[in-house]
């Protein structure tokens, strides 16, 4: 199946919001084979995300951006990809992380601010969290080229949401990918609201994938509620990249189901009716219901998915509950392999206040 986006962007599903196979899954028969690991890491990334949370509601957390609803977008991409090839996100890709195998108390001390970026992700070939809205598209192309100089079949992917195809930073990391036909995948999970602007007041284009043809490079647009059609989606960039084709931009249509972050109250900006028209097209509950239909689905299953859960949510809460606060003069220590004598001069300045406070 060719994805190649021309002009007229082909939209890619495989199982709709019923659970019904919308096209055949004989190209590759091992995809029946893993959606149930698939399920049990979506599962797992709601069930962490509610007790992310619940933990900054109860003061433990600084913030938190739920992923609700784009589980099965985020899962999809990483399913699709080699553990080696380097990873871009933004902040909200916790189905990302869980599939990469990062232990969930360092994505939690994170976000209680005892860490920068998250404990324990380049060992797992993920860059830290992204804040600043698209910074991180530029990171992910600088080591695609990389990748592509030291021909090591490496492929980066970076994260980004609707808003962000707005940033210079994004437009700049696009054209020089095509440019320099990178190994570099923009994966653009189009949750509809960046913060409160709806995605009409963000862009006069047809689609966030036909911006892709615009840079020269390979565009698809996807449903982002099928877990299934982003592993390919991704599994047919990363297969080009790799050949040297160059970048692609894959927009995977979905929905943030909750606020953008706790800070937030989507009620201001957003309708009812809206939210619960995405919630029937829950990705977790279509590929429930794929698997039952398919034969594939047993209740063994489920109970493996949330007792995994279970232990993950009792790790991270253990882990953040009243964690200790770093020592600020550990902020000195990722600034220059050899601190500069200025830099020693501040430290030392900071750590005599601290004693006089102390």
């Amino acid at each position: 199946m060719d994805t190649l986006i021309e002009n007229n962007l082909q939209f890619l599903q495989f199982i709709d919001e019923n659970g019904v196979a919308t096209r055949a899954l004989e190209r590759d028969k091992s995809l029946s084979n893993v959606l149930p690991g698939m399920y049990a890491t979506m599962v797992a990334a709601r069930q962490v995300d509610e007790e992310m949370i619940n933990l900054q509601r109860q003061g433990q957390l600084a913030l938190y951006p739920s992923a609700r609803g784009q589980e099965g977008a985020q899962v999809g991409c990483a399913s699709a990809l080699r553990e080696t090839d380097w990873l871009f996100p933004q902040y909200r890709e916790i189905g990302v992380f869980l599939h990469r195998g990062i232990d969930v108390r360092g994505i939690g001390l994170a976000w209680r601010g005892t860490w920068h970026g998250g404990d324990g992700f380049l060992e797992r070939a993920v860059a830290p969290m992204s804040i600043p809205i698209g910074t991180q598209a530029l990171h992910a192309v600088g080591a695609a080229m990389a990748s592509k100089w030291l021909a090591d079949e490496g492929v980066t992917v970076a994260f980004i949401g609707d808003g962000a195809t707005s940033e210079g930073d994004v437009h700049e990391a696009m054209n020089l990918a095509a440019v320099k036909k990178s190994p570099c995948i923009f994966f653009v999970q189009n949750n509809q609201w960046a913060i409160s602007t709806p995605l009409a007041d963000q862009t006069a284009a047809p689609s966030l994938a036909s911006k892709g043809v615009g840079y020269g490079m390979s565009a698809v647009r996807v449903d982002g509620n099928d877990v299934v059609a982003c592993h390919v989606a991704v599994s047919e960039a990363a297969a080009r990249a790799r050949s040297g084709q160059g970048p692609t931009l894959i927009e995977a249509v979905t929905y943030r189901l909750g606020a953008h972050t706790t800070a937030d109250d989507p009620s201001r900006y957003r309708d009812d009716a809206e939210v619960t028209s995405w919630e029937a097209r829950d990705p977790i509950a279509r590929v429930k219901k794929f698997l039952e239909t398919s034969g594939h689905w047993h209740d063994d299953l489920e109970v493996a998915a949330l007792a995994t859960a279970a232990e993950l949510r009792h790790r991270l809460r253990e882990a953040v509950v009243d964690a200790p606060d770093p020592s600020p003069l550990e902020f000195f220590d990722h600034v220059f392999t050899q601190p500069t004598a200025e830099l020693e001069s501040q430290r030392q300045l900071l750590a005599a206040e601290l004693e006089l406070e102390g």
